[in-house]
């Protein structure tokens, strides 16, 4: 089982408890455990569950609960790298921080900008789907428009602090849960009245199918409604006492996550006809239809609040995304300002909320949110190797330490559901990572031509780093600085 390791102090973790600025941070330790896990739960049950279920049924057949359960069991490898690296450095970068400390500056810049490229395609693609049909059902507006005025308005909440923000989303979480109980409550009374079929659920496979590629086919859309748990390492530094705090919260929500969705799951199959539910773009929305007795405007109004709610989270991991790696040297120092009373990274939040605009004014929903999945794959495969490699540094205090063997299928993984990806989305993915290829090697060559600058200055004091020099050592020393 995991475990806890180190020699970290206990008086170092008390001061992380009362909020100290462990690492010299400059952002206010707010979060507790409950904050944390409403954050991670609202951030993975966000807009997709509400058109995931007709996918999975599309591609696995009525027994739509098996993939799921699959994809849950796969999110969950990742999700242990992510427990022990968080715990063992919780600092904003999250993976792009990780990857530094493994690989080098050039693979933290690499895994920096793809997780960065991917939250601002999905905040921009949120945006968008919130000014769409499920706004048409209230107001008629233009949703270049509604998509720009709502973006500001999550960069003010983002910037009014952590705090606000988290509990903003405790209270969007519980409206998410509870529309999503409704339809779990409906699905049982259409059993209990007899309209429903229970056979549905052990039916696994399609005519183009059998049922291993079905579980395949339907656990790789799945594991897409899982995707939000990366989002929360960047707050790992906003945590009270994240060793202890962090992985109660991750595998907590994550097991919420599931639970909910494999009840979705059963009961809209058990509800609606699989091929009226595969062919449907909102499948509960079917289930309501079916039961009767609930006004089917609800179910919109629920769905903005899911959209809302994903979109400020995602938004709040791409600014402390972008704040980390301007610590780590792999962004600009400018996006390390922070607001003096709020303590929030408001250069940050600016700097990537503007391309989320200029995108959603740009880009349907379906071309902005295509690369995600790929992006963040590339991603995943980073760190399941990062927490490998790092096991040689102990950590200067103690924590969550998962079983080799998890990273390992974590790499494993991410290499199967990689082959499922289509060909035109791998071409704009690539696009993507060779961008930030490019990127990565001119800042290296940017800080090849500064060392050489120390060496040859006789005026300069201090010591150079030698050529050997462990690279993961160098943002460990940086982060003691002052901020």
């Amino acid at each position: 089982m995991a475990r806890r390791v180190g020699n970290g102090s206990s008086a170092r973790a008390a001061a992380e408890g009362r909020g100290g600025t462990q690492g010299g941070t400059a952002l206010e330790r707010a979060l507790t455990t409950p904050l944390l896990y409403f954050f991670i739960l609202g951030d993975v049950l966000g807009a997709g569950v509400y058109v995931l279920v007709g996918q999975v049924a599309a591609d696995a057949g009525g027994a739509v609960w098996v993939p799921l359960v699959v994809a849950l069991l796969l999110a969950l490898l990742t999700a242990a790298s992510y427990a022990e690296l968080a715990t063992k450095y919780p600092r904003a970068g999250g993976a792009s921080h990780y990857a530094t400390r493994a690989f080098g500056p050039f693979a933290g810049f690499v895994a920096g900008f793809c997780m960065l490229a991917a939250g601002i395609v999905s905040v921009a693609a949120l945006a968008r789907g919130f000014g769409g049909d499920y706004l048409a059902a209230f107001v008629t507006l233009p949703v270049g428009l509604v998509a720009v005025l709502f973006l500001a308005l999550l960069a003010l909440v983002n910037a009014r602090g952590i705090k606000e923000s988290t509990r903003a989303n405790v209270v969007a979480t519980v409206v998410e849960v509870g529309g999503l109980a409704v339809i779990v409550v409906l699905g049982a009374w259409l059993l209990l009245r007899g309209d429903g079929d229970p056979g549905r659920l052990t039916q696994l496979g399609t005519p183009e199918k059998g049922a291993a590629a079905a579980v395949l086919g339907g656990a790789v859309l799945a594991y897409y409604s899982f995707v939000g748990f990366e989002t929360s390492v960047n707050v790992a530094e906003e945590t009270r006492d994240p060793r202890r705090s962090y992985p109660r919260a991750l595998f907590g929500a994550l097991a919420t996550a599931g639970a909910v969705y494999v009840l979705v799951g059963v009961a809209a199959s058990a509800a609606v006809p699989t091929a009226r539910l595969a062919g449907s773009s909102g499948p509960l929305l079917e289930v309501v239809e079916e039961a009767g007795g609930v006004p089917p405007r609800l179910f919109s109004a629920v769905a903005l609040v899911a959209v809302a709610n994903g979109a400020l989270l995602t938004g709040i991991m791409s600014s402390r995304l972008a704040y980390g790696m301007a610590k780590d040297g792999l962004l600009p120092a400018a996006l390390t300002k922070v607001l003096p009373g709020r303590r929030t990274p408001w250069a940050a939040i600016a700097v990537t909320t503007l391309p989320a605009m200029l995108l959603a004014l740009t880009g349907s929903v379906a071309t902005l949110a295509s690369t995600l999945v790929l992006l963040l794959l590339v991603v995943f495969l980073m760190v399941n190797t990062a927490v490998l490699v790092l096991r040689r540094d102990p950590g200067e205090a103690d924590h969550f330490r998962t079983p080799t063997a998890l990273p390992v299928l974590g790499v494993a993984s991410c290499v199967v559901l990689a082959t499922q990806i289509e060909a035109q989305v791998w071409l704009r993915g690539l696009t993507i990572v060779a961008v930030g290829t490019v990127l990565a090697a001119l800042g290296a060559v940017r800080r090849t031509g500064r060392a050489d600058g120390e060496v040859r200055d006789p005026g300069r004091t201090g010591t150079v780093p030698s050529a050997g020099q462990d690279h993961a050592a160098r943002p460990q020393a940086r982060e003691r600085r002052p901020t």
